[in-house]
């Protein structure tokens, strides 16, 4: 340790005058320059490049249990406390969640439909349970955009979604549409959503009757209720931003984020640290043959 130091700090300290203050002898010093590494040191510093690369692949968002689930996907057999050394001692943070922003509006006097969900944020194949929901984001300096999104409780695979500088029907609408475009779900499918105006609209419970979905939706005031999709919008907010310089930038990002990162290849610890698109995949189908958003 004293001969790292007096190798780090000679830039700054005279290599004689360092020896003497820490009591060692410059000859040592010199001999343990042209020590080579140990194998240990070796392995950390291959395996650190590993990290790095790992950690900038996944857009600076992995802690360590990702970044080592991935290093285990890649064959290396390398154990978490080790990877979780290399990224403190690399200063490789992935960033941290903010807090989710209600934009919920229940002051209205369509029907609603009871909590038939009731927090159940499982379930045991693909399409039998969806839940909805929409945020704010900013754009530019005072402009605002809302984005829609519908999330499988199976695989936490974003099948819909849509931006709109509107928080109304329409939006939720789109992000159904594309949902049923790419899934094509049986009837008896559970869409579960907030009370707001969008999901009870009458052009809204239309579409879910017409396709045999069984509407589902949070109580009052309980954000607890839709708490798996307030939790995604949580992620792509502390793992895209919320704030964008334009609308087409904020359309641009959302879809390289969700079709390209989010669904195709960002681990889960739910899902055994395998992405939605992963999970979904039928025992000995190619890889990467899930169908493309509409």
């Amino acid at each position: 340790m004293k001969f790292a130091l007096i190798e780090a700090e000679k830039a700054s300290c005279p290599i004689a005058i360092a020896c003497r203050a820490l009591g060692v002898s410059r000859a040592g010093f010199y001999a343990w320059l042209d020590r080579p590494d140990s194998r240990h040191v070796t392995e950390d510093q291959r395996l650190g490049v590993l990290v790095r690369e790992a950690f900038a692949r996944s857009r600076e968002t992995y802690g360590s249990p990702r970044v080592h689930a991935e290093l285990i996907a890649n064959g290396e057999p390398v154990s978490r406390k080790r990877v979780a050394r290399l990224m403190q001692q690399q200063q490789l943070r992935a960033r941290s969640r903010r807090r989710y922003k209600n934009t919920t509006d229940s002051n209205h006097v369509q029907p609603v439909a009871p909590n038939v969900l009731d927090r159940q944020f499982e379930a045991d194949a693909p399409d039998e349970r969806w839940v909805g929901d929409t945020t704010e984001l900013r754009v530019g300096a005072n402009g605002r955009i809302f984005l829609a999104a519908i999330l499988d409780l199976y695989s936490r695979f974003v099948v819909g979604w849509a931006l709109s500088a509107v928080n109304d029907r329409h939006l939720v609408l789109r992000a159904l549409d594309m949902a049923l475009r790419r899934r094509c779900p049986n009837a008896g499918l559970l869409h579960h959503s907030d009370r707001g105006s969008p999901y009870a609209s009458e052009d809204y419970q239309k579409v879910l009757a017409a396709r045999g979905i069984t509407c589902s939706m949070s109580r009052r005031g309980d954000c607890y209720d839709n708490a798996a999709m307030e939790s995604w919008f949580s992620t792509y907010k502390a793992e895209l931003g919320e704030w964008f310089e334009s609308y087409a930038q904020t359309k641009e990002k959302t879809f390289d984020y969700i079709e390209v990162f989010y669904n195709q290849q960002r681990r889960h610890s739910s899902l055994g640290y395998l992405s939605p698109a992963a999970f979904e995949m039928p025992p000995g189908r190619p890889w990467g043959t899930l169908l493309p958003a509409a």
